[in-house]
């Protein structure tokens, strides 16, 4: 009976409750304005009421959530991002399902003023990095197409590449009004900084067209000093050597725990007759041999001022490349032997004649299309060995059935380069693998033997009286392998030092086809050397060249 009488009890206690009547909620929101920034975002109001109701707006970039319910809820308005430089508004409806009763509010968004923001005020750089490591990139985030202004004298060092920036447009009363700002990228490339101060270039994005912007954006690019080095003492040679190691990013490294005189492939001076106090312990002769580089010659090689021999060689980029060898190499004027072979080479630099105590100029394996026109005897005249072979970037047999462009091996000299037959100093000249294509000259209006010199000398004959006098003092003759054709001057048929040329296998020897389709080789090739033997009679036959009798 207990039991019932609680459960009759808590029955009354519902029903009495429910008797009560709910009090009416009025009709109505919080706010009657919203403002949010040109960004956009999220905003939050409140919408009471005691009945269903439902949210009404003609504007397409705003969206309210939830967009109808009952009684007091908490709605979240999105407002997506301005689309313009205008400021825009709307108006929000609230209304009552129930009775009809309409509450508005407005949303009010700023435009976006016109800006040239990049993502950093500041770039540091190292004063050194690999080749293909030298650049960085800027995000810039713009509503108006730009240009990016270097400093006066930071373009020997910086250059930039600007991404396209996409900026449709809305035709407006005034004409075309700039969206919403976009994002591009400009890649800066920049330059090793050779001097021991930093480098400062203060850039600027320059709006295209006149826009109101308060200020021009601006970027400060700092590059750091290069470490200093004692040029003229040996200490200056090593660390310029380990410099232009790095910079050629050569395949060995040197031990740099020993001293410099017995580093692989350094030679240094020593004291002795002659040799100045101030040069002993520099470099005296160095090799480059097996590296990586797209770049010219590193500016460091300046400071090895010293040197009497230079060789660098064997860049595994070399047929890919189109170098010149820069200025830097042009300083050393002490030097008498210089090699940069397998390097890339199609130019040198016209400062390059200022190298006039070079004896020997090895320049095989690069990629000339001609032989440099700076190559002269009145710009070297003690050069003595000129070595041009194998400038052949690709091996192409049949030129007539072959397309490709900038092929090196001296392909655009016209004819055969008669100009270095003048050299009359030179004792070496090498040729050899190239695309020399035409006869070689007969050198008619060159200077001939005279009488008098033939019969002062016992081992000259007769023959000699007359024709042209070429490459006088030449004791290794080669231009084999290139694709001449026509026929032998006498010059060269009768010349004195002939059979010491390997002329069968250094000089007559031709491959290929020309471009015209002619298959390479002289029309007049001798099958021996017994005519030459003939009036050369006081000269040792050599077996390889006599014909059996």
């Amino acid at each position: 009976m207990k039991i019932n009488r609680i459960i009759y009890a808590a029955v009354a206690m519902t029903l009495a409750v429910a008797c009560v009547q709910t009090p009416e909620v009025e009709f109505g929101v919080d706010a009657s304005t919203i403002e949010i920034g040109p960004a956009g975002g999220v905003r939050n109001i409140n919408v009471s009421s005691s009945g269903n109701w439902v949210v009404i707006t003609d504007a397409p970039w705003i969206s309210v959530s939830p967009a109808n319910g009952r009684g007091t809820v908490e709605c979240a308005v999105n407002v997506d991002s301005a689309l313009v430089t205008d400021s825009r508004s709307a108006i929000v409806r609230i209304q009552n399902l129930e009775t009809g009763e309409k509450k508005d509010f407005t949303v009010s968004q700023a435009g976006f003023d016109f800006q040239i923001k990049p993502e950093k005020t500041q770039v540091d750089i190292e004063e050194f990095a690999a080749y293909d490591s030298r650049f960085f990139t800027v995000k810039v985030k713009s509503n108006v197409k730009f240009d990016v202004v270097l400093p006066e004298g930071a373009e020997k060092w910086l250059s930039y590449k600007l991404d396209t920036l996409d900026l449709p447009s809305t035709e407006g009363e005034d004409g075309f009004t700039i969206r919403r700002p976009r994002t591009t990228v400009v890649r800066f490339d920049w330059k090793i900084n050779t001097r021991d101060t930093e480098r400062i270039a203060e850039v600027e994005f320059r709006p295209r067209e006149s826009v109101g912007m308060d200020a021009t954006a601006g970027m400060k690019i700092v590059q750091k000093a290069a470490l200093p080095i004692p040029v003229g003492t040996p200490q200056g040679d090593s660390l310029s050597l380990l410099a232009i190691s790095r910079a050629l990013n050569i395949y060995t490294e040197w031990e740099t725990s020993e001293r410099m005189e017995h580093w692989n492939n350094v030679k240094v001076w020593k004291k002795g007759p002659g040799v100045p106090d101030d040069m002993v312990g520099r470099v005296k002769y160095v090799q480059f041999f097996m590296f990586k580089t797209k770049e010219e010659i590193p500016f460091e090689i300046q400071n090895l001022t010293a040197a009497e021999e230079i060789v660098i060689y064997s860049n595994a980029n070399h047929f890919l490349c189109s170098l010149g060898t820069g200025e830097h190499i042009t300083k050393l004027t002490n030097l008498k032997r210089l090699t940069i072979g397998a390097y890339g080479l199609t130019s040198l630099h016209p400062d390059f004649k200022n190298l006039k105590n070079l004896e020997y100029l090895d320049l095989s394996s690069n990629c000339f299309q001609t032989i440099p026109d700076i190559l002269t005897p009145e710009n070297f005249p003690n050069l003595h060995a000129l070595v041009m072979n194998a400038n052949q970037r690709y091996t192409i047999y049949d030129m007539a059935n072959d397309t490709r462009e900038n092929i090196g091996g001296l392909v655009d000299e016209n004819n055969f380069p008669e100009r270095i037959l003048r050299w009359n100093k030179l004792d070496t000249l090498r040729l050899s693998v190239n695309y020399l294509h035409g006869s070689l000259p007969t050198m008619s209006n060159h200077e001939k033997w005279t009488a008098e010199e033939v019969h002062a000398c016992d081992t000259l004959p007769e023959i000699l009286i007359g024709l042209p006098k070429v490459l006088p003092t030449t004791q290794f003759f080669a231009i084999n392998f290139n694709r001449l054709t026509g026929e032998l001057p006498d010059w060269l048929l009768y010349h004195p030092k002939l059979d010491l040329w390997y002329p069968y296998s250094l000089v007559f020897s031709q491959e290929g086809k020309t471009k015209d389709g002619e298959s390479a080789g002289f029309s007049n090739e001798p099958v021996s050397l017994d005519y030459y033997y003939h009036h050369y009679k006081n000269k040792k036959y050599n077996p390889n060249n006599r014909s059996e009798e």
